[in-house]
């Protein structure tokens, strides 16, 4: 990102959530000379300033005071794809599948570390910036190969069958974002595999005694519980 000086500008995070107590900890947090800040009080306001800012990052409640931030979400997915991190306090399973299924990238619930924070948002800037997947996704000592469809672990080829491939290069063009069990069964087997998470427990459960040093304590494919998995992200 450069600005028109020529200078690299700060990465804008747009901050839409009407506690102003929320609002303040937040750009105390994130106005630390790396991003720009900007902040909204409501859904309508969000979208506008979604749409005037160019965001690279949202930082979205959803229960705001004139839009539930569901739709806020929805309404954003419509034209623009920039990562979307929900910070509530709601912590039910079910609202924060709907949130994610809306098109959410991440969900944190309140309160939260400063530390937690900022480590989403770098992970979810990092996706942004990326015009296309890597071709070759690496992580400590996992390696998945794209091009060639060659799954490494520590040096090791893994033979892994078409859908445990499919399901962790699905989990690697979207490491770091949370992918919940209906996307993922959805893509992964179809609109008819929805209602049977079963399916993708088990290759889950196959995936990581082939990849994960320890399947118990993996460190690879981490879980949602009740909402779905993600990829660790490289660091």
């Amino acid at each position: 990102m450069v600005a028109e000086n020529g200078k690299p500008s700060l990465p804008r995070i747009l901050v839409v959530d009407d506690e102003s107590a929320i609002q303040r900890f937040l750009k105390t947090a994130l106005d630390n000379g790396e991003f720009s800040v900007h902040q909204a009080s409501s859904g309508h306001a969000g979208l506008a300033a979604a749409v005037a800012v160019r965001p690279d990052v949202i930082l979205l409640d959803l229960g705001l005071p004139d839009l539930d931030g569901v739709e806020v979400i929805r309404r954003i997915r419509e034209w623009s794809q920039v990562p979307i991190i929900v910070v509530s306090v709601r912590e039910r399973e079910d609202d924060k599948v709907l949130a994610l299924d809306a098109g959410a990238d991440d969900y944190l619930t309140k309160p939260f570390g400063i530390g937690e924070l900022l480590a989403r948002v770098k992970v979810a800037l990092r996706r942004s910036l990326q015009q296309a997947p890597e071709p070759v996704f690496t992580i400590a000592d996992l390696q998945v190969d794209l091009p060639h469809r060659r799954v490494t672990v520590r040096g090791e080829e893994v033979q892994l069958t078409p859908t445990e491939y499919e399901l962790l290069r699905m989990l690697a063009t979207h490491a770091g974002k949370v992918l919940t069990h209906s996307q993922i069964l959805k893509q992964i087997w179809g609109v008819g595999y929805m209602e049977q998470p079963h399916v993708l427990r088990v290759n889950i459960s196959n995936l990581r005694r082939k990849i994960e040093l320890d399947a118990s304590r993996p460190r690879y494919i981490l879980t949602e519980p009740g909402v779905g998995y993600r990829l660790r992200a490289g660091e």
